[in-house]
């Protein structure tokens, strides 16, 4: 059995043409041709690493944990593959998992390489004095004007010199990504028990790619949205949405370079091939830029996803069936013939692949003690957080954030629980979180229902109390299924609901 996946950071489902979207996608219009392409795929946790702890684990993280590694009670299916004799490759240009908050994700796998330069990627070394207000390719911080925006506090200067080193596009990271699945593929695709997954940062922002970076009339246009109301004015927006675009362009591309050997040498016989994404990303949609600091619209929630199967061989069909990224582990486990850890609580696709076989109700969303979500994928509520003085835990064996450990601050409210159903049979250290307080109040004035069917763009509130209890009785019970912490109930004014959900 050989299994690869193919995984994009903040790739828009609604901008793809094979979604219906304006953006020309032929490889991807291609590549659903030849698999199950997914119209009700969710994500689960956000943003970047949480999505991919979901990714190894098959269950939902942001309940219990932010952004951070895998923990030691953790299943891992690339590590569970790699147990079973299944060589497991990451290629990837995903600098987080060199980063402190993703520090342990690489390791799982048999082998591994990752590619520098990405973002605010601490590579390039330049100590050359800079300017010390603006740079280019940055949008006006909210509240400001212009084409500029002030440099990031974490890395503006550093993605600067950092694209200093792109001389060619060989030199993308993404291109170097893409070159080492294939080399990979070249050298290894005629043996069997094989797991590779090429995953690219792209395109996520800054928004670069080889036409963006060395058309002269578009170079110095902005590229990195913040994350934040919009305030930009028309042309701005545009700007920023075709850079985008360009680089999901440039992704379009690479997928080509996979699907064309593929064909030459005819994996589809043997091999499953999944592409997905982790999250979308806001361009001006509702008023927003990024992620985080806006209520978890469609844009952001409902995402792209292709499978391949050849056990059943269908291909060119869209599906109907709710999937989320907790599914995807729990898929990849059930091809290879493996069985499935009880912790894993999403759900083999394998049956949905052949025939639309639902395998869930409700798909639960969200980030960590920040506003959370829930569809049946016609109707979809946004649930605020209803007692901020609620305190909210990280509960971990690994304190890390994204780039640091914890604070000494931090570890001094550490204690220790007994753990959850997950943990298996160990404590984890109760810390108490601190939300970005940015990003706490995201929905401005309460709970907002949503009909799908009638209104894709969420442009209109729904006053339906029947709906919004049932949604939120379905919530409960996602709690309770995933063994959330009992303050995650108060926090969000579940209690109520405990006894329906029951």
């Amino acid at each position: 059995m050989k299994a690869l996946m193919v995984m994009y950071d903040s790739l828009r489902r609604d901008l793809l043409s094979v979604y219906g979207g304006p953006i020309p996608a032929p490889n991807f219009e291609r590549l659903a041709a030849h698999t199950v392409c997914f119209d009700k795929s969710y994500v689960g946790s956000l943003p970047c690493m949480p999505a991919r702890r979901e990714l190894h684990t098959g269950r939902y993280n942001f309940l219990h944990r932010s952004w951070g590694p895998i923990e030691p009670y953790d299943d891992s299916m690339p590590e569970i593959l790699k147990k079973h004799g299944i060589h497991s490759r990451l290629a990837t240009d995903h600098y987080h998992y060199v980063e402190d908050g993703g520090c342990t994700y690489h390791n799982r796998y048999s082998s591994w390489s990752c590619y520098r330069g990405q973002e605010s990627d601490n590579w390039v070394a330049d100590l050359a004095p800079t300017p010390t207000e603006f740079a280019p390719n940055q949008l006006s911080p909210e509240g400001a004007t212009g084409t500029l925006r002030e440099m990031r506090r974490h890395g503006g200067w550093q993605n600067m010199h950092n694209r200093e080193r792109l001389h060619s596009e060989e030199d993308f990271p993404m291109s170097k990504t893409f070159e080492d699945g294939i080399d990979f593929l070249n050298r290894n695709g005629r043996y069997d028990n094989w797991f590779l997954q090429i995953e690219t940062f792209d395109p996520h922002e800054p928004f670069t790619s080889p036409t963006s970076h060395f058309d002269p009339d578009c170079a110095t246009q902005p590229d990195w949205p913040p994350y934040a109301d919009v305030t930009e004015g028309p042309e701005e927006i545009e700007a920023i949405r075709t850079k985008y675009e360009a680089s999901v362009r440039f992704c379009d591309r690479q997928l080509g370079r996979v699907l064309d050997l593929m064909d030459e040498l005819d994996l589809w016989k043997d091999t499953m091939l999944i592409v997905n994404t982790d999250h979308g990303f806001f361009l001006s949609e509702h008023g927003y830029w990024g992620k985080g600091g806006s209520p978890n619209y469609e844009e952001l929630v409902h995402t792209p996803l292709f499978i391949w199967d050849p056990r059943s061989g269908r291909k060119g069909v869209h599906s109907p069936a709710l999937v989320q990224t907790i599914d995807l582990a729990p898929t990849v486990l059930d091809y290879f013939g493996i069985e499935i850890p009880a912790d894993m609580l999403g759900r083999p696709l394998t049956q949905t692949l052949a025939d639309d076989t639902p395998v869930r109700e409700y798909a639960l969303f969200g980030y960590h003690s920040m506003p959370v979500g829930i569809t049946d994928g016609r109707y979809t509520l946004l649930r605020d957080v209803k007692d901020f003085d609620e305190k909210t835990y990280e509960y971990t064996q690994m304190p890390t954030h994204m780039r640091a450990m914890f604070s000494v601050e931090e570890m001094r409210t550490a204690t220790m629980a007994p753990g959850f159903s997950y943990t298996k049979g160990t404590p984890v250290m109760k810390i108490e979180a601190r939300p970005n307080p940015r990003f706490l109040h995201t929905l401005k004035g309460g709970d907002m229902l949503f009909d799908l069917q009638n209104d894709p763009h969420q442009e209109h509130v729904l006053e339906d109390a029947e709906q919004s209890d049932r949604l939120l009785t379905a919530m409960t019970a996602a709690f309770e299924e995933n063994d959330a912490p009992e303050e995650m109930y108060s926090r969000y004014g579940l209690k109520q609901y405990r006894k329906k959900a029951e």
